[in-house]
């Protein structure tokens, strides 16, 4: 019993991730974008965790996600017409192109 092993790309799995498929990382960022943003519209504080204001403070120290998070929503409320054409020209990618 002797098996010949060949290297058929019918015998090899690629699993490729979203971070590795540039399309797929780009769509993945502005979900999360709109989402974040729509989400702190319903809910403003939605990523203070809770904190709020002492006398003195000018801004709301945010660490971990929710300063990340908090920062995806706000470049989706300051670059809101450029994130609108940019998930517009990623749904006519993933419909029409891939």
């Amino acid at each position: 019993s002797h098996h010949r092993h060949t290297d058929r790309p019918t015998d090899q799995i690629i699993i490729m991730s979203a971070i590795f498929d540039f399309a797929s990382l780009i769509t993945v960022l502005l979900l999360l974008i709109c989402t974040c943003t729509y989400a702190r519209e319903l809910r403003p504080t939605i990523f203070d965790g809770g904190k709020v204001l002492e006398p003195g403070q000018r801004i709301l120290p945010r660490d971990g996600m929710n300063s990340f998070l908090w920062k995806l929503s706000r470049i989706g409320e300051r670059l809101s017409p450029y994130i609108a054409v940019s998930c517009a020209f990623m749904a006519l990618h993933v419909l029409f192109i891939r």
